[in-house]
C-alpha cells in the first residue's frame, strides 16, 4: 500500500510541474501593432501641431475610427489590415456633418472638410507570440503616401526610420507635416 501512495505521490507532483499555466494571454502581451503618425508643423518641423476636428474614415468598408471623431490631436494611430498588403485611410481636418438641407433626416448626412487619402503598403509576417496568444502580425518596408488631390492639407510626410517596420507601439512610425 505504501507504494501505490508513494507512487501517486510521484505522479501528482511531476503532473503539476509538467503542466503549464492555463492558456489566457495577458493584457500586457504585445499583439499586432497599429502604425503611429505624428502631426508636426510644417513651418517648424519640430513642433507638434494639432488637427482640429479630425475625423478618420477607413477605405473600403467606409468605418470611422472611434477614437478620431471630430477629435483635435496630434497624432493618430491606426490599425492595419493582416489579410492584405495594403491599408488606406481618409483623414478629414476641420470635419462637420453636412445635414444635405435635411435636418430630421440623419440617413443622407456626410461629412464636410478637407479630405486626405492616405496609403499605407507593407508586406506582412507571422510571428508565434504564445500558445496562449497565438500568432501576431508584424509589418515590414512600411511606405505611406499622401495621395494628390490638389487641395491636401497634408503637406508632407517622413519615415522615421529607412525601410520603416512596425512591429511595436512604442515609438511614431511617420511624421506628416500640415
Amino acid at each position: 500500500m505504501k507504494k501505490i501512495s508513494l507512487l501517486i505521490i510521484i505522479l501528482v507532483i511531476v503532473g503539476n510541474y509538467s503542466c503549464e499555466r492555463d492558456d489566457i494571454c495577458p493584457d500586457s502581451t504585445p499583439t499586432t501593432p497599429r502604425l503611429i503618425i505624428d502631426f508636426l508643423d510644417a513651418t517648424d518641423p519640430d513642433v507638434f501641431k494639432n488637427v482640429f476636428d479630425l475625423v478618420v474614415i477607413g477605405v473600403d468598408n467606409d468605418d470611422y475610427l472611434s477614437d478620431y471623431i471630430f477629435t483635435d490631436t496630434d497624432d493618430v494611430v491606426l490599425p492595419l489590415k493582416t489579410t492584405d498588403n495594403t491599408t488606406e485611410y481618409i483623414l478629414v481636418s476641420g470635419a462637420s456633418v453636412n445635414n444635405n438641407d435635411t435636418p430630421d433626416d440623419t440617413s443622407d448626412d456626410f461629412i464636410d472638410g478637407n479630405q486626405d487619402r492616405i496609403v499605407i503598403n507593407y508586406s506582412r509576417e507571422q510571428v508565434f507570440v504564445s500558445r496562449a496568444c497565438g500568432f501576431k502580425t508584424i509589418f515590414k518596408n512600411v511606405t505611406l503616401t499622401i495621395v494628390d488631390d490638389g487641395d491636401n492639407w497634408m503637406l508632407s510626410r517622413e519615415p522615421l526610420t529607412d525601410n520603416q517596420s512596425v512591429e511595436d507601439e512604442t515609438t511614431t512610425h511617420f511624421n506628416i507635416s500640415h
